[in-house]
């Protein structure tokens, strides 16, 4: 292929690299472009693990590069740049992106997970087209990617030190640059050596023939379009408002890109439509099962424990702890390396200070005790989910309201679920308004007694009493701090629809009401009305399905939940007030805790008419 006529096509275009990389400068500047460099500002802060695949990631980051340089540029002189080209380099090892180190210990964490090991190059590049239309920027955009295999030969400690120490990898993605130094780590090199410099030359001149050079009338119809020139006029541009370019007619044929408009595919009406957005977040929902599978799994195995306790330890290592299959077990440390749950290193793999935290099944913060409840429990119940939609929540139970208690097993599963989710948010929701004018509480179905706890500690004058069923009280003397409760925290066995409520200025009902249906969340709250004395009060957290969709998606969690659930329903924070108020609560405050997960009321009880 002739490349000089390629880029001849755009010597007489106001050509602007938006990439502060000298790297992508040379390259460009040797194959004989003429631009100038317009650094972006773009902040670097897209959602890695919402893309499909990381190229996907890569050709976004260099979309957005661009367009931020042309919107600034029309922006200052009413007149953008015929042509912006946005690049954005990546390495990946393991589905881990590497982009730039921070410091020298994190280039040597890219090294070590590279050393001696095989890893892709992923170059994301975005040609974008402007003009002016109508007074405002219009952009026309092709993108494409680049993939390069490479592969580090076996490294020693010190030469990874001598190499960081260099300054070299400070600036570079995955924390080496092939054309300096850094190509003395290098065993081999399948594909672009330019793409794993910066920029994929070969792959652009190509894309810039599918854009200047496109096939013949006999080959593909053309439509011309009232808004952008036809390809066959393409020369001619230099009427066009604004002086920029708009190359109508290019194809992207590049994997997952995306094609310039007016290229492919024919309407009935002759209209000539470019594919869609790509689809990066629906297609990490269609995945998603996936990942909370791979967590589950390691959880059951205790994987985190494993490595909590021991740390870094190779596949085969954890294999014989987990007494499971080497190959296994590899590919399942590796998804979490992926998911972010695991780090691996030279040495093996070890926990993230979130899995030691909330995944080991020991932490004072443990969550472990929830994911084996949706993994035992409520995993079965999404697998239903088809039916509870058609016949109703029942049949996703098996036509039966479950209860919890029906074995010593499943009981302690469930109360380890709420002890390790209570843990979290229970210092939130004791301290989310001032209680100190209460001397004396009752948690309704307390459990654990985790947020009793919090409130005893919080405020020194209160004594909190925690009422729950007689079969989960049973259990609880495991979960109190040095096997036995606070002298100020009680706990009475009782049924809250049907026994004597315990005395108490304040009534706490921490995620209780979402589990019932309205006639029973009328008769509690009426009792709990009548038990309570002028001035006492009643705490409410729960996570809300509100009615706006950004309020809902915040709590996906609950709606997803209420699919499945046989008796309860989802409230919206609303709802949960004009409850409280009707049952004779005033002046009724509200906080949000957790990240917004928790929604919480207090409540006062207002002296009777």
């Amino acid at each position: 292929m002739a490349l000089s006529p390629v880029i001849g096509k755009l010597l007489h275009k106001r050509v602007v690299l938006a990439s502060a990389s000298p790297r992508r400068r040379e390259i460009l500047s040797q194959a004989g472009l003429r631009f100038e460099v317009v650094p972006s500002r773009f902040k670097e802060t897209l959602d890695k693990a919402s893309f499909p695949a990381p190229y996907a990631y890569a050709m976004e980051t260099a979309k957005q590069k661009a367009l931020e340089v042309a919107a600034r540029m029309y922006q200052k002189d009413l007149r953008a740049p015929d042509v912006v080209i946005g690049a954005d380099t990546i390495v990946t090892v393991g589905g881990l992106i590497l982009e730039k180190p921070v410091d020298k210990q994190d280039a040597y964490r890219m090294l070590s997970m590279l050393n001696g090991k095989e890893h892709s190059v992923f170059t994301g590049v975005a040609i974008i087209h402007c003009c002016s239309k109508g007074g405002q920027l219009d952009t026309d955009v092709c993108q494409f990617h680049e993939e390069t295999t490479v592969r580090f030969s076996r490294l020693s400690e010190e030469l990874l030190w001598e190499y960081i120490d260099s300054g070299e990898p400070m600036d570079k993605a995955g924390g080496y640059g092939i054309q300096a130094l850094g190509g003395m780590l290098v065993e081999y090199v399948h594909g672009d050596f330019l793409n794993v410099v910066g920029f994929p030359l070969n792959h652009f001149c190509k894309k810039l023939v599918e854009l200047y050079y496109p096939p013949g009338r006999h080959d593909v119809r053309r439509v011309k379009h009232d808004s952008i020139p036809a390809v066959d006029t393409f020369e001619d541009l230099s009427d066009v408002e604004g002086g920029g370019s708009d190359p109508a007619g290019g194809i992207e044929g590049g994997p997952g890109g995306q094609a310039a408009a007016g290229t492919r595919g024919a309407e009935a009406n002759g209209a000539v439509e470019s594919p869609p957005p790509f689809p990066a977040d629906l297609l990490g929902l269609i995945d998603g099962f996936k990942a909370s599978k791979a967590l589950f799994t390691a959880c059951k195995l205790k994987v985190f424990d494993v490595l909590k306790d021991e740390a870094p330890l190779k596949a085969a290592e954890v294999a014989g702890r987990i007494d499971a299959s080497v190959c296994g077990t590899g590919r399942l440390l590796d998804a979490c390396v992926a998911l972010g749950l695991l780090e691996k290193t030279d040495g093996g793999y070890r926990n993230t200070e979130v899995a030691s935290r909330h995944l080991a099944s020991d932490g004072e913060y443990s969550l472990h005790g929830l994911v084996t409840r949706h993994d035992d429990h409520t995993w079965e119940l999404f697998t239903r989910l088809e039916v509870a939609v058609r016949q109703g929540p029942n049949a996703a139970a098996g036509g039966k309201v479950e209860d919890p208690a029906q074995s010593q097993q499943t009981m302690l599963q469930f109360m380890r679920a709420m002890h390790g989710l209570s843990k979290l948010t229970a210092r939130r929701v004791a301290t989310a308004f001032d209680l100190s004018r209460f001397t004396s509480a009752c948690d309704l179905g307390g459990c654990t007694g985790a947020l009793a706890h919090e409130l005893a500690h919080e405020y020194p004058r209160m004594r909190v009493t925690v009422f729950d069923l007689p079969d989960v009280l049973e259990h609880v003397a495991c979960f109190q701090p040095g096997g036995r409760p606070s002298e100020r925290i009680s706990f009475v066995p009782g049924d809250f629809f049907k026994d004597s409520l315990p005395e108490a200025e304040l009534y706490v009902l921490s995620r209780i009401l979402h589990d019932w249906p309205d006639d029973q969340v009328h008769a509690l709250l009426g009792r709990l009305s009548g038990r309570c004395k002028p001035g006492g009060g009643v705490l409410v957290a729960e996570e809300t399905v509100d009615e706006d969709p950004a309020a809902a998606r915040s709590n996906l969690a609950a709606a997803l939940s209420l699919l499945v659930r046989p008796r309860g329903r989802g409230r919206s924070g609303a709802e949960y007030r004009d409850l409280l108020e009707q049952h004779g609560f005033r002046d009724v405050q509200v906080a949000a805790a957790a990240g917004g997960a928790l929604h919480l009321l207090l409540g006062t009880r207002a002296s009777p008419p």
